[in-house]
């Protein structure tokens, strides 16, 4: 079983909004310190949002105000809703999860903010 499968990513215009949803293992979910990370084209990946297991977020200063991660605890599933996309956003978003059972990653989803 692949622990962490994204969806959710596409094509969208400057301004729009996206939602990706991460699916994750229940054996990792209730354990684990969730994270959005993104890597552009060229550059390194970078933290975009995090979620510890009792809902504690951060931000980097860039999305604040503009994007919201979230945890279904019934779904096994997080979220990361992105509103006002600018084409600087765009990049491959990855979900992470940090716990004692390790470090894993989702395959990736492009995301892609243009006009």
């Amino acid at each position: 079983q692949v622990p962490l499968v994204e969806s959710g990513g596409g094509l969208v215009q400057p301004g729009g909004s996206l939602r990706l949803s991460c699916a994750v293992s229940g054996s990792i979910f209730s354990i684990a310190t969730m994270g959005w990370y993104r890597q552009a084209p060229g550059k390194e990946r970078e933290l975009v949002a995090g979620i510890t297991t009792i809902g504690h977020t951060n931000y980097r200063d860039s999305v604040k105000g503009r994007f919201t991660i979230s945890r279904d605890s019934a779904k096994n599933t997080v979220y990361l809703q992105m509103n006002s996309l600018k084409p600087e956003d765009t990049a491959v978003y990855y979900c992470n999860s940090a716990s004692r059972l390790g470090y894993y990653w989702g395959q990736g989803t492009q995301v892609t903010v243009s006009s």
